[in-house]
């Protein structure tokens, strides 16, 4: 284990040892990665989404029972179910609630009453200014660089934007992998990073090892933004499935929407109502057709197939660009002590 120590708000606010966020990522980040990512010392976060609130709770219960540290669950502030996986995560007495949307004032409010730290993501300044006046203790930043849904504006750009408009603290996403990374965050005045892609390529994480080398043998131009798996900016691997999306008529998008749909349907006991209001919701008043709300509501469905079922030719695959400098699958433990280590050495070779 490393001795490079390095104290910062968000290690102060949530008594993690390293200034490291693994982030919450739908099928990924299960209780052995989210477990494995707490005992390095990183502040590891449970996605919650893909589950329902009784596999949430049994989720907790199993990360707790594999670590002391303290970790997190990312929740949709817009899911309709929202309130009682806030209820679990109060009853449950997990440290951290962070949000891939912005949270009500509403549900800041409950959260932080029952002393749980909110993290709410944002990919613009507004964002980050309304739920930091509304009581957000933190906020993870993403850059365009990042995997997922995101933005256009790169992490170099939007973080000193955030660092200065809000005086929480800020925990940088996008584009970060190594020691090098966190100091750079650190001299733009976040207080720690925060990494997807990193942590999905370790021995720790589940997804399939055939999923893994599509990741670890891709280069900078294997990923892409596309619009035409949810109607929203996603950033993913390349892969035969975004090829045919971005090649179907409208016809053929929605017959594969409404199959995909009726799959995730079955899957997660959600009726055709309440999948067409979790598509609704993530239009971001865009202007989306049908297919493109049903893919929305069941993309879930999509990650799943690449990310559980190893199927990467009917999946998506979503990846921040640094899957293409990534070339090893180390242990949580040896990537968190290899990047306080390079951190270290980093900043001990700065001139002075």
């Amino acid at each position: 284990m490393t001795d490079v120590r390095i104290e910062t708000p968000l290690t102060e606010l949530v008594g993690v040892r390293h200034p490291l966020v693994q982030t919450g990522m739908g099928w990924v980040a299960g209780p052995r990665l989210v477990s494995a990512a707490a005992e390095a010392g990183a502040l590891g976060i449970l996605a919650s989404a893909t589950m329902t609130v009784e596999q949430l709770r049994s989720a907790v219960r199993e990360v707790a029972s594999r670590t002391d540290a303290p970790f997190g669950v990312n929740l949709r502030a817009d899911a309709g179910d929202a309130g009682d996986r806030v209820r679990l995560i109060v009853e449950e007495g997990v440290r951290v609630a962070s949000f891939a949307l912005a949270p009500s004032r509403e549900l800041i409010a409950r959260l932080k009453d029952a002393g749980v730290v909110v993290i709410p993501s944002v990919g613009a300044r507004r964002h980050a200014e309304k739920v930091a006046a509304w009581g957000a203790d933190a906020v993870i930043v993403q850059g365009g660089e990042g995997g997922g849904h995101t933005g256009n504006v790169a992490t170099t750009v939007l973080l000193p934007q955030i660092v200065d408009a809000v005086d929480i603290p800020v925990i940088a996403a996008g584009g970060f992998f190594d020691g090098r990374g966190l100091v750079a965050a650190l001299a733009y005045g976040a207080a720690g990073i925060a990494m997807g892609t990193r942590f999905l390529l370790t021995s720790d994480s589940t997804v399939p090892r055939a999923v893994q080398d599509r990741y670890l043998t891709a280069g900078v131009k294997d990923i892409t933004v596309t619009t035409k798996v949810d109607g929203l900016p996603h950033r993913m691997l390349r892969s035969e499935l975004v090829a045919a999306l971005e090649r179907s008529g409208r016809a053929t998008t929605l017959f594969t929407a409404l199959r995909r749909a009726a799959s995730f349907r079955k899957l997660s006991g959600l009726s055709w109502a309440q999948m067409v209001r979790d598509g609704l919701a993530m239009k971001h008043g865009r202007d989306l057709s049908w297919s493109q709300v049903l893919l929305a509501a069941n993309t879930p469905m999509l990650l799943r197939a690449s990310m559980v079922e190893g199927r990467t030719d009917l999946g998506v695959m979503a990846s921040g660009q640094v899957a293409g400098v990534l070339g090893d699958l180390p242990s949580c433990a040896e990537l968190v002590d290899r990047i306080m280590a390079e951190a270290g050495a980093t900043l001990g070779a700065l001139p002075r």
